[in-house]
């Protein structure tokens, strides 16, 4: 078994978790002071959000020093200090790796502008302008044309996403090998791995407008491996937005020497009209919610790994997305704990998810931070939809859900900052805090601490078969995991109306393992579940 298949991990934004010196900004300092608070839940990786030098347009992954610390964050000292007390912890710190692209303020870029023969030029990927437009009808994943255009040199530079985020030409043997060369020098640090953003990004066929999935990408990834990653014990996951079931094989098939595992979005994408963007909304569908996660489960078989997770600082907070964070907060919170935390895979927890924090909905655009929310309003109001309308995608699929400040206790500020924070705290802090959380012996917090410690402790959950039961029922979410004998079911009501199922095949040594009510024992011939209502009984 690699350390990675029990372990969980736990996301931090770092700009929204703690800070330690008053500026509003969350930093590295801050992350050390909380260490104790993240062995308590009992994680074994803490997933970093970029640290490296940054301007910020895009929040840290617009990279200008990839060997450097945001000052904003700290110093490389504080860093080596947070890899070894984390260590000590039993905890590995996977760093987030960005390079499809850099800032465009990293040194590569502005040699690379200087002129057409600068030893960086090729760094990027530079075209001419065609019958003295665009070179294509390319978009950027913020809104906008994917090229713009350089006064100086008469030509333009693709940016996949902010126009100062500039994408990198992996083609070049020199960018590879300088990349490779920084990994290396993260790893020599002792970090535990990295979380690769938009991976499948790195390889490109733009004379097909081909953007990810390109035809050099799993030659380059391998190697990557075999330049950096497999000379040390350690854990990669991929970002891959258009990952299949059998690109999903190619990154994490132990013996293709890529990856250990891949962020799949599948699921995540299906409260969207098909065929258009995030922000086109579309109730969700159970059953299809079922079938996408139980396709990833079984037919990735042992070719491959799956990351579990529900929420990132891309998407928003899922007890507000799926759930019910206003009747049924802490249950159904809890419901997807229970579901994630049981399947075949390495669960990943977004920080806060632990205590159920919730979305704040925004009324007007100024109160918004993220430049893809801000981009989006702006292009939709030209586009003639009505503000509302937009409001309303915002508010269900806008970034800045995700990322407001980490709610430690019902002080002033919920005790994230001594000052004014970067990015407004949610007003229920009051309620919703860790202080709350670790006070009541029932509080979603324990349930996810207990979660943890089950599959550290049974290789069932980490091994086992994944068999999904009554996938067409609407409400029913239930499955078993098998493994050597050892039959694990678990069923929830994925809804807020009460439910009546009978599940038969009940063993007389039948353990109820964990559950978000206050019930003993159930019967599954005869089963009535409340409101999101959910248990695991091992046989």
């Amino acid at each position: 078994m690699k350390w990675w298949q029990n372990a969980v991990v736990y996301q931090i934004y770092p700009r929204s978790f703690q800070d330690s010196n008053g500026d509003g900004i969350g930093d590295l300092q801050g992350i050390i002071k909380r260490l104790n608070y993240l062995e308590l839940l009992g994680i074994n990786a803490i997933w970093l959000s970029p640290v490296y030098q940054s301007p910020n347009d895009d929040n840290g992954y617009d990279i200008s020093n990839y060997q450097a610390i945001n000052a904003e964050f700290g110093t490389m000292k504080d860093m080596d200090e947070l890899i070894e007390k984390a260590r000590k912890k039993g905890i590995h710190i996977i760093m987030d790796l960005v390079v499809n692209h850099t800032s465009d303020e990293h040194n590569w870029f502005v040699e690379s502008k200087q002129s057409r023969d600068n030893e960086y030029r090729e760094y990027y990927i530079w075209r001419d302008p065609v019958d003295g437009k665009r070179p294509s009808d390319l978009t950027s994943s913020f809104s906008g044309s994917a090229w713009e255009f350089d006064e100086e040199s008469g030509q333009y530079y693709l940016h996949m996403f902010s126009k100062k985020q500039p994408d990198l030409n992996w083609e070049n043997p020199a960018v590879r090998k300088d990349i490779y060369e920084m990994m290396n020098f993260w790893l020599d640090k002792g970090i535990g791995g990295f979380r690769m953003d938009v991976i499948d990004q790195i390889s490109k066929d733009l004379e097909n407008n081909v953007t990810n999935n390109g035809p050099r990408l799993h030659e380059f990834i391998q190697e990557m491996n075999q330049e950096t990653i497999r000379q040390y014990d350690v854990m990669t996951v991929g970002e891959t937005w258009g990952a299949t079931i059998d690109s999903g094989k190619k990154f994490s098939d132990p013996k293709r020497n890529e990856l250990s595992m891949i962020f799949q979005f599948e699921h995540i994408t299906l409260d969207e009209q098909p065929g258009k963007s995030k922000w086109d909304l579309k109730p969700l569908n159970l059953v299809e919610l079922k079938k996408v996660l139980a396709k990833w489960q079984v037919e990735l078989g042992d070719s491959g790994w799956n990351s579990l997770f529900w929420n990132n600082h891309d998407t928003p907070r899922i007890v507000s997305r799926w759930g019910n964070d206003q009747n049924y907060r802490v249950e159904s919170a809890k419901m997807f704990a229970i579901l994630l935390h049981f399947m075949k895979g390495t669960p990943y927890i977004y920080q806060g998810e632990e205590i159920g924090m919730t979305n704040q909905p925004i009324k007007d655009i100024s109160e918004a931070s993220d430049i893809e929310t801000v981009n989006l309003y702006r292009e939709r109001l030209e586009l003639g939809y009505n503000k509302e309308e937009i409001i309303k995608s915002i508010n269900t699929k806008g970034r800045d859900n995700a990322r407001r400040p980490m709610q430690w206790d019902n002080t002033q500020q919920a005790d994230f900052t001594t000052s004014i924070p970067w990015l407004s705290v949610n007003p229920n802090y009051d309620r919703i805090n860790v202080k709350q959380a670790l006070e009541d012996k029932s509080s979603i917090f324990y349930t996810y601490q207990q979660l943890i410690k089950l599959r550290k402790e049974n290789p069932s959950l980490v091994f086992g078969d994944f068999k999904l039961l009554l996938p067409d029922h609407p409400a029913i979410f239930a499955y078993e995991r098998t493994y050597q004998n050892e039959t694990w079911l678990v069923v929830a009501n994925f809804s807020e109306e009460p439910t009546s199922l009978s599940l038969t095949d009940q063993s007389d040594k039948s353990q109820l393992i964990i559950s978000n009510s206050t019930r003993k024992s159930y019967d599954l011939s005869d089963l009535y579940l409340e409101p999101y209502e959910t248990f695991c009984i091992k046989k």
